[in-house]
């Protein structure tokens, strides 16, 4: 199983969850042990090419010079859209 790479960035606190997937992006967090969870955001339309095929892979987070390897704990998704709606990583 080879690494997923994607960029994340910091989530912006002023905006709610609806507010961050109408400007493109997929709301998260990512958490571990010996580590503060921290409030995420990741482009929803790069995740969506990279999950189609890596649903059980290690992923790499990359937030500014920190990467973070992870796995999907879980992700929340409207059934009767199929949209994203918040997801969920777990460090290695």
């Amino acid at each position: 199983m080879a690494n997923v790479k994607i960029a994340i960035s910091n989530r912006d606190e002023a905006k709610n969850p609806r507010q961050i997937r109408t400007e493109g992006f997929l709301p998260g967090s990512i958490y571990g042990k010996g580590m503060d969870a921290k409030n995420i955001q990741l482009n929803t339309h790069e995740f969506e090419l990279l999950y189609k095929n890596n649903k059980d892979n290690v992923w790499e987070l990359s937030l500014g010079k920190e990467t973070y390897k992870a796995k999907i704990q879980e992700l929340q998704v409207n059934y009767a859209t199929g949209q994203y709606l918040n997801i969920e990583f777990a460090t290695v």
